[in-house]
C-alpha cells in the first residue's frame, strides 16, 4: 500500500493531462471488431500487443490487445482473450448509461455516418437534440454503446456553461447528503431527482 502524505502542500501539482490516450474494452472477436471500427467507422487499426502475461498484474491470461486511432491521436482499444466471450453488461446499470462518445465535424457528417451505419445493418437511435450538440447512438459488436456527436455550441457558450457547473454540483451533493439521511431513516426509497430539469420538453404530461 502506498504511503499517504499528511501535508497536501507537499504534493507536486497535477501534471497536465492533455487528452485521452485510450479506452480499452473486451472484444468477443478481434476481426469482427476490426471490421466495425475500421471498415464502417473509418478508424484505422494502428497497433497490436500480444502476450501470455498481463504486465500490470503478472497474471497468466493470453490476449491480443489492439488499438484504433482517432483523428486527435487518441485511441479506442480492445482485448480479445481468445475465448469468444463478450463482456457482460452491468446488472444494476441501464444500457444507455455507460457509453463512449466520439465527435464529428458537423451535423452533415453526423447524418452521413447515420446513413453509413444503417446501410451496414447497424440500428441507430437519433438524431437526438441535446441543445448544445446533436447525437446518434448505436452499439458495437461487443455491446459497447457508442455515440457520435456534432457540437453546436462554440467555445464561448461552453465557457459560460462551465461557470455554473461547480455550484450546481455542490447543490446536488448537499441534496444527496439529505437524501441519504432520509433513506437511512426509512423516509424515502425513491432515487434522488435533480434540482433542475434541463430538458423540460421531454417530461411526459
Amino acid at each position: 500500500m502506498a504511503a499517504v502524505l499528511k501535508n497536501p502542500a507537499a504534493l507536486p501539482a497535477p501534471a497536465p493531462i492533455h487528452q485521452l490516450h485510450h479506452y480499452a474494452y473486451r472484444a468477443r472477436d478481434a476481426e469482427e471488431t476490426r471490421h466495425f471500427y475500421e471498415d464502417i467507422l473509418g478508424l484505422p487499426l494502428y497497433h497490436i500487443i500480444q502476450s501470455d502475461v498481463v504486465p500490470s498484474t503478472g497474471e497468466y491470461c493470453p490476449y491480443t490487445h489492439f488499438f484504433f486511432r482517432l483523428q486527435d491521436g487518441s485511441f479506442i482499444a480492445f482485448f480479445d482473450l481468445g475465448d469468444d466471450q463478450a463482456a457482460e453488461p452491468s446488472p444494476n446499470t441501464p444500457k444507455w448509461v455507460n457509453h463512449i462518445s466520439f465527435r464529428v465535424d458537423s451535423v452533415q457528417a453526423l447524418l452521413d455516418m447515420k446513413a453509413r451505419l444503417e446501410a451496414n445493418g447497424v440500428e441507430v437511435l437519433g438524431v437526438t437534440d441535446h441543445h448544445i450538440f446533436h447525437s446518434i447512438y448505436f452499439f458495437d459488436p461487443n455491446g459497447v454503446r457508442l455515440e457520435l456527436t456534432a457540437q453546436l455550441a462554440d467555445e464561448f457558450q461552453m465557457l459560460e456553461e462551465s461557470r455554473t457547473a461547480h455550484a450546481r454540483l455542490r447543490e446536488w451533493t448537499a441534496r444527496k447528503e439529505q437524501w441519504r439521511k432520509e433513506r437511512a431513516e426509512g423516509k424515502t426509497a425513491a432515487p434522488l431527482k435533480p434540482q433542475q430539469n434541463d430538458r423540460p420538453e421531454l417530461v411526459k404530461k
